[in-house]
């Protein structure tokens, strides 16, 4: 029997609010959604905003780890040439990083 089990089973003490024996699942709860939830949406979010704020001429890395200079947007790709001077049409999605955040050492 896991602990779940336990606390679900166990019946309120006499004159104890039925309520106190749900604080430690509403507890878990809250915490689960302040430290894992909240801020992977947050992560996500700023994905997309830099996503959408990347232009012509903009150095980016693919999850795929392919570095490369935005030369077309698209509504749901970018069309980006790499080192070698090959040209790659990626969707937006699979943008990584781009912008300000590259290190120097891509600049």
């Amino acid at each position: 029997m896991n602990l779940l089990h336990i606390l679900l089973m166990s019946p309120p003490k006499a004159g104890q609010n039925p309520l106190i024996s749900f604080l430690p699942i509403i507890l878990v709860v809250v915490v689960f959604y302040f430290f894992m939830l909240r801020p992977q949406m947050k992560k996500q979010k700023d994905a997309k905003k830099l996503r959408e704020e990347l232009k012509k001429g903009d150095k980016v890395i693919t999850i795929g780890g392919v570095h490369g200079v935005i030369v077309e947007v698209a509504d749901t790709s970018f069309v980006i040439t790499t080192e070698g001077g090959g040209k790659l049409r990626i969707e937006k999605y699979a943008v990584s990083t781009g912008g300000d955040t590259l290190g120097s050492e891509n600049k």
